[in-house]
């Protein structure tokens, strides 16, 4: 991947880039491309599922750090875990 595509493609969504990756799968399952438009769409897929990748990873980042924060937050409150929630 080039320079400028990796900060393009970072520049999208996580939504638009898993869209271009399905309609990639989508064009692949079909076929009648040539073996070398197959080829570049399979190499395009492989990009777009590593951006999907990185954003997945740094919202599970994202929400591990907040839960972590939440979690030493009711440990220095000394609240007990479900404390104020309804129970069912």
């Amino acid at each position: 991947m080039k320079t400028g595509e990796k900060s393009s493609e970072t520049a999208l969504g996580y939504e638009q880039v898993r869209d271009e990756l399905v309609e990639v799968v989508r064009r692949l399952e079909r076929g009648g491309t040539t073996l070398e438009e197959s080829l570049a769409l399979w190499e395009r897929g492989e990009e777009l599922a590593q951006v999907c990748r990185r954003w997945l990873d740094g919202a599970r980042a994202r929400l591990d750090a907040a839960l972590a924060e939440r979690s030493d937050a009711d440990d220095a409150s000394g609240a007990t875990p479900g404390e104020g929630e309804d129970a069912d």
